[in-house]
């Protein structure tokens, strides 16, 4: 494939791992990050990362996104939970149970594809802007809804159109080393907008330094909130809890392109603030996730469950460990569940 495009946005990284790439700052997580991650394994101790797949409970984070609709399997009128299998053969003495279940991908925790937020720009530099992915990646040529997919494809591959997908990260593996930043035990639960000057005094506070290729964890608290609510949010008080990163500092912005970070990930909802702090003009209103997604490659991952780990890592006075936490392998998804696991 050629480069899709002659004008690439200032200050991204489009084609710096080639034309063709769909990893972004994925191709950072190194067998080398791999490896330091392991090197961060001192007890041998995990912890789950990921709520409970039905919470928050509801559709109050986006009205879009519906909890999980669990159900059985049939054969034909019979739904296969504790199904007596002497039901089709008398001399069987089995018993089965098989279920299914109907998702929205990022319900609860998740990663995003870079084929989630793109933005119009005139990648062609003729003066005309149009819908465009990471690395030029078009709307409707690379980046297509389930209507255009129906799963079938020519040799187990799927078709070229599907760019972006989810399913790049798992094939890379999302295994590397692991930073925590609490943000929680330095500004609590209310909302609070933290720009570059308060991340990075938090930081030098906690003695936390990010290298590249590290996957940056942000601790607020807001999982907490959510599994205090046992699935009947309060939209007030989401809306009103705990600490975003400040999409709008051009300082924080910065330090992203320039840590290294290979992903960003929070136990809130969208790692930034929604809505973001005002301002004039044409403007993205994601502005973190245009940076991030569009400009860089950079995967964010919301919605994890950060607690347990934060306060073992600060009794223990570290902030580094290995984490495994891949998406489901499943072609062209702009998002995915996600468990999870971080090894001390």
């Amino acid at each position: 494939m050629t480069k899709r495009w002659q004008n690439r946005p200032e200050g991204s990284e489009w084609g710096d791992h080639g034309a063709d790439d769909e990893l972004g700052r994925v191709n950072l997580i190194t067998a080398e990050k791999v490896k330091q991650g392991v090197a961060e394994v001192k007890e041998g101790k995990t912890f789950c990362l990921s709520l409970p797949l039905d919470y928050p409970g509801g559709n109050i984070l986006n009205v879009r996104r519906h909890p999980p609709r669990w159900s059985p399997t049939f054969l034909e009128d019979q739904p296969y939970i504790n199904f007596p299998l002497h039901k089709l053969d008398q001399q069987n003495t089995d018993v089965v149970s098989d279920d299914q279940v109907t998702i929205c991908l990022q319900y609860s925790t998740q990663w995003d594809a870079l084929s989630h937020v793109g933005s119009f720009y005139d990648a062609d530099g003729d003066g005309a802007d149009e819908k465009v992915y990471f690395n030029g990646y078009r709307a409707g040529e690379h980046v297509v809804g389930p209507q255009s997919y129906d799963g079938e494809a020519t040799n187990g591959d799927a078709p070229a159109a599907r760019r972006l997908g989810i399913q790049n990260f798992a094939e890379h593996g999302m295994q590397g080393r692991g930073v925590l930043i609490d943000l929680e035990a330095h500004v609590g639960r209310d909302r609070t907008f933290v720009d570059f000057d308060m991340l990075s005094d938090i930081m030098k506070k906690d003695g936390v330094t990010v290298e590249k290729g590290d996957m940056v964890l942000f601790r607020t608290g807001f999982a907490d909130e959510i599994l205090s609510m046992n699935r009947n949010p309060s939209k007030e008080r989401l809306e009103n809890s705990c600490a975003v990163l400040n999409g709008r500092d051009p300082k924080l912005l910065e330090w992203v392109s320039d840590s290294g970070a290979s992903a960003l990930i929070a136990d809130n909802y969208a790692v930034e603030g929604i809505p973001p702090m005002p301002a004039d003009g044409k403007r993205p209103m994601l502005p973190l996730h245009h940076h991030c997604l569009f400009k860089l490659g950079l995967p964010l991952a919301e919605l994890w469950y950060l607690s347990e780990l934060a306060d073992w890592l600060r009794v223990n006075g570290r902030n580094r460990f290995l984490l495994t936490a891949p998406p489901l392998r499943l072609p062209g998804a702009v998002g995915s569940p996600a468990t999870p696991i971080a090894t001390v």
